[in-house]
């Protein structure tokens, strides 16, 4: 299963009477994919990972704004609870037949843990969370991106496929043009998400970078 990566946002207090007025702060810095508006999905978990939810909604047919999804979540406000939901935003990905480069809605999940919630998971993962999805959906693949490249050894033929594609000065160009603009999205939404939250402590990481962040930071200053 290919890498994520996440952001943790720890705020300086979070009591439960305002969970729900942050929540709704930090899901209304979500950029939306212009073609898939609004949150598709909401779960509240109460207790403990295994737990049934004690809410869940399917919002595919109608999408929900922030102020919306905070509504629904009100009678359910508890610092034992884990809220969730799922949206779209737009990256560049290099797909279709034939392949070419274009942005389209990739999804994302946002969580609020309470401070109750799993014996305090927020203590490890954040008041606030968020997927943005694939890990090399910014970082690339296969080592080519940064000052420092890292050549890999192909894992299939459509990687080797690939690979070699990107040994054309032209089609490499293009891929670090692409996964820049894609990390200057997610940089341009955590400043945001500071902008608009009373945030004591951030972490962006991943399941494959030892140092995502820096990685990142590396890749946008290659030339």
């Amino acid at each position: 299963m290919a890498n994520q990566a996440y952001l943790s946002i720890w705020l300086k207090e979070f009591p439960e009477e305002s969970m729900l007025e942050e929540f709704g702060k930090f899901l209304a810095t979500v950029p939306y994919s212009p073609k898939r508006p609004g949150f598709t999905y909401l779960e509240i978990q109460a207790l403990e990972p295994g737990e049934s939810p004690v809410l869940e909604q399917d919002l595919r047919a109608m999408p929900l704004d922030a102020a919306s999804i905070v509504q629904l979540s009100t009678d359910h406000l508890n610092s034992d609870s884990r809220y969730a939901v799922r949206a779209n935003w737009d990256l560049w990905v290099f797909e279709g037949e034939p392949a070419k480069w274009q942005q389209v809605p990739q999804p994302i999940e946002l969580v609020c843990n309470g401070e109750l919630y799993a014996e305090g998971i927020w203590k490890v993962d954040g008041h606030f969370e968020v997927n943005f999805g694939f890990e090399h959906l910014f970082t690339g693949h296969g080592g080519l991106l940064g000052i420092r490249q890292i050549a890999r050894r192909p894992e299939s033929p459509e990687e080797a496929q690939f690979l070699e594609s990107m040994a054309k000065p032209a089609n490499l160009q293009m891929y670090q043009e692409k996964m820049r603009d894609n990390i200057k999205s997610l940089f341009a939404w955590v400043r945001k998400m500071e902008d608009a939250l009373p945030v004591a402590k951030l972490r962006l990481w991943s399941e494959g970078e030892e140092n995502f962040e820096a990685r990142l930071e590396e890749i946008l200053a290659a030339h």
